[in-house]
């Protein structure tokens, strides 16, 4: 959801939690989700004004 609401470029995963196939899963569909936009894009847009 990170990706598809806020459009995140970074996650984290706890190692002492998550085994290596999870992990690999869990990279697997974090990189090939893809932004929603719309009613989020606004929500990113005010976050991005404050970075730069």
């Amino acid at each position: 959801m990170t990706r598809r609401h806020n459009d995140a470029n970074m996650m984290a995963i706890g190692a002492g939690f998550t085994g290596k196939n999870m992990a690999e899963r869990m990279v697997e569909v974090f990189l090939s989700t893809e932004f929603e936009g719309g009613r989020h894009a606004r929500r990113v847009d005010k976050i991005m004004a404050l970075e730069g």
